[in-house]
């Protein structure tokens, strides 16, 4: 597979462009799009939305989601990443939820919720990679191996950071017989800006 992850230096690739955690098949997924970096006014909208609150940004960010989808790509199912059920009370919605329905009525692929977040987990924010996939062990399942086995299942979600999330998320569907599963998200954190010195970031960016 291909995350597609930019680094600061070439030296973590292999002759394919591969990084380390594709090579090794850790990735769980096989490709990865987003619309565009978690930066400036594509994170302040992603914010408004799954923060504030402002749900009528689903149909236009919606629309943005499916503009980073090649038409190339084929797929049979669209699937969200599911939040669990406490924190999706408390937010009133779960936002990736309202991406993946948008993106199936613009594409006529059907959405189903089919992943199930089986416990509360600790915030991902502030955790490195390895404490991110070992915090999401054994999490995600799904309903139901019926609805996804032998199909191409796209896995949507608003933010691509580490992928840990996303890893364990398509782990779970390829053991319910998945036969691919394609990430695609709204925005993504630019692993070379993370990577740069704190002196040299500019306040409030990610």
């Amino acid at each position: 597979m291909l995350c597609r992850s930019p680094f600061a230096s070439g030296a973590s690739l292999d002759e394919t462009g591969r990084c380390p955690l594709c090579v090794e098949g850790s990735r769980g997924f096989d490709a990865a799009y987003s619309y565009g970096s978690y930066e400036g006014p594509l994170r302040d909208l992603v914010h408004l939305f799954k923060y504030r609150r402002i749900r009528s940004l689903e149909k236009p960010l919606g629309r943005m989601l499916c503009l980073a989808l090649p038409r190339e790509e084929q797929a049979d199912l669209i699937v969200p990443v599911p939040m669990h059920w406490w924190r999706k009370w408390n937010r009133g919605f779960n936002q990736a939820d309202l991406l993946a329905r948008m993106v199936a009525r613009r594409t006529g692929i059907p959405a189903k919720s089919v992943l199930q977040r089986g416990r509360r987990t600790a915030a991902q924010a502030g955790l490195t990679l390895a404490q991110r996939r070992e915090n999401l062990t054994g999490v995600f399942h799904v309903r139901g191996r019926n609805r996804v086995e032998g199909r191409r299942v796209l896995l949507v979600d608003d933010v691509f950071t580490t992928g840990a999330t996303a890893s364990a998320c398509a782990a779970a569907l390829k053991r319910a017989g998945a036969r691919s599963v394609v990430l695609l998200t709204l925005a993504r954190v630019d692993r070379r800006w993370a990577e740069l010195p704190t002196h040299e970031k500019i306040s409030g960016d990610t």
